[in-house]
């Protein structure tokens, strides 16, 4: 049955996120998934796979987690969604400020999207100024306007919106002074991942296998943007929706030994229920409050479905077995085997130049090249086409507490078996090798 053609007539795109389209995977690729469970899922027919998707990086204990599961169930026999607030939601709340002291008042969401762009909202309120500074090596940050006008798929949105958005480079401080230079009193807030494939300690390279902060904080980009931003009267935001719940249970923020203004997280906290934070400073998140008499309101976040409890209540007892199992120091040693694994494979065959495991430990990355060492994503096809032959999906690197040793072993035997092919492609010519066509860019300017 073609579930492809099927989807893409109801739903633009086929999917839901522009990550799950087809164009994103190989042509042998599971069009669509029934279920999973631990880090396995299976798809319509019933083939079993492997998966390092994880969600798009939102189950990080593994799916259908007993303990998370059974949490929010219980939370759905209460009601799920009442007319007020809930203690579930006052305990979530309670929790996520406890976790993050620095912090004074959470709202919550359904999506990273809503958060990322509430915190610019509270940014522009809180200092009258209308530009944005954001970071052009993180991959995505909303959905909105603020930053899809930045990215080829700018079709719907005015210019005028597109204008107010600046750039600048991760560990380049110069990049950021100079666009304060040029808007000077007009930048509301920096944004920006704490890490991003580097670290922002200075010195250090592509491959980071352990936890660890930056030496010397004077020499480290995030505080550096800091120290910029209170001298320019600019609001410092952290989206720690990718590193927060990997890198620390206390996010990346925590490794790097560096407090925000505002913060978002989203992805991993409530290990794949649709729960999202934005996090911050209370001269600043109470501009979206109601006791303040007399003061004019700024309209923060308003979601019916912000308040469901079974969320809330996996998101509670996420972070109790995160406590318990120390899940992010399984995470770094994880992915510290599967980096070095699979660039010994590389070694032994090699073509090192031309495959490798990089980034943190926590949240590895593959790097493909083709004959003449440019980067490809033809060779990115290959690699995971020949995965999925050997049983493994592998779209990008989500590592989970689910993935032990024997999910080591399964991985580093496709590997060296996917390796053999890519070699092979590297010599004789890929289009020998590739079934298909090759993936292509989310954001790019046609289809």
């Amino acid at each position: 049955m073609n579930y492809s053609d099927r989807l893409n007539k109801v739903i633009p795109g086929g999917a839901h996120t522009y990550s799950r389209g087809d164009d994103q995977y190989p042509v042998n690729a599971p069009q669509i998934l029934s279920h999973g469970k631990g880090a396995y899922i299976w798809d319509a027919d019933g083939n079993k796979f492997l998966d390092y998707g994880m969600g798009l990086r939102s189950v990080t204990l593994g799916y259908n987690y007993d303990e998370i599961s059974e949490a929010g169930i219980a939370e759905i026999r209460k009601g799920n969604n009442l007319t007020r607030a809930s203690l579930t939601e006052l305990e979530a709340a309670e929790l996520m400020i406890d976790l993050f002291p620095w912090a004074d008042q959470v709202k919550f969401a359904k999506n990273g999207s809503v958060v990322t762009t509430a915190a610019v909202k509270m940014a522009r309120a809180y200092t009258g100024r209308k530009y944005v500074a954001m970071c052009a090596e993180h991959p995505f940050f909303t959905y909105d306007d603020w930053f899809i006008g930045t990215t080829p798929m700018n079709k719907g949105i005015p210019e005028e919106n597109k204008s107010l958005s600046l750039r600048f480079n991760y560990n380049n401080i110069a990049s950021l002074e100079k666009l304060f230079a040029e808007h000077p009193n007009e930048i509301s807030c920096v944004i920006l991942e704490p890490a991003t494939y580097l670290s922002p300690c200075a010195g250090d390279g592509k491959l980071m296998l352990n936890k660890k902060g930056c030496d010397d904080k004077t020499l480290s980009f995030l505080h550096q943007v800091k120290a910029l931003c209170k001298k320019n009267g600019a609001v410092f935001i952290l989206d720690e929706m990718i590193t927060g719940f990997r890198w620390d249970l206390q996010g990346a923020m925590k490794v790097y030994d560096i407090e925000p203004d505002l913060a978002t997280f989203g992805k991993g906290m409530a290990n794949g229920f649709a729960l999202a934070a934005l996090i911050g400073k209370k001269e600043i998140m109470n501009l979206g409050g109601i006791k303040e008499e007399g003061a004019e309101r700024v309209f923060l976040i308003s979601t019916t479905h912000g308040s469901e409890m079974s969320a809330f209540g996996a998101f509670i007892k996420t972070i109790d077995v995160y406590k318990k199992l120390d899940v992010t120091s399984h995470l770094w040693e994880y992915g510290k085997k599967f980096i070095t694994g699979i660039n010994s494979i590389s070694q032994n065959l090699g073509i090192e130049k031309h495959f490798s495991a990089e980034g943190f430990a926590c949240s590895p990355y593959y790097f493909t090249r083709d004959k003449e060492g440019n980067a490809s994503l033809e060779f990115r096809t290959l690699f995971s086409q020949e995965m999925i032959k050997n049983g493994v999906l592998i779209p990008w690197v989500a590592l989970s507490y689910s993935h032990g040793e024997t999910e080591l072993d399964l991985t580093l035997s496709a590997v060296e078996k996917s390796l053999k092919v890519y070699k092979a492609a590297l010599t004789d010519g890929i289009e020998k090798h590739l079934v298909g066509r090759a993936i292509k860019p989310v954001f790019r300017k046609y289809n």
